[in-house]
């Protein structure tokens, strides 16, 4: 029986998700890409809350590239600076670490995140 790329993804997300949780000090940050957008998030998994977001949409972006993410990466930062984070754990999502999501970590980091 054949994987698809969706499950594949999400059987990766799975063992990902397994290992690491946001908590209040340290909140997990959550990229989602679609064919379209960039998205970032810092979620408090304890709690269940979203604490701040970015995506290229807020920017007026229509299509995504390596730049394009690496600003949402920083906007994100930025959010979370003001909400007073400085600390995260980095969520990929099942993609892999490289291209659009690595410059979105690239410049989350730039913005002044810890991971």
């Amino acid at each position: 029986m054949a994987v698809t790329k969706l499950e594949r993804r999400k059987r990766i997300k799975l063992g990902i998700r397994r290992k690491i949780s946001g908590t209040g000090t340290r909140p997990r940050v959550s990229v989602f890409r679609s064919n379209k957008a960039i998205y970032g998030q810092i979620i408090d998994d304890v709690k269940g809350v979203t604490l701040a977001y970015a995506s290229s949409l807020e920017l007026g972006k229509e299509q995504i590239n390596v730049e394009v993410s690496k600003e949402v990466g920083k906007k994100l930062a930025e959010k979370a600076s003001a909400a007073g984070i400085q600390s995260v754990i980095f969520d990929r999502n099942g993609y892999p670490y490289h291209g659009k999501v690595k410059a979105f970590a690239e410049g989350a980091r730039e913005g002044g995140l810890k991971f």
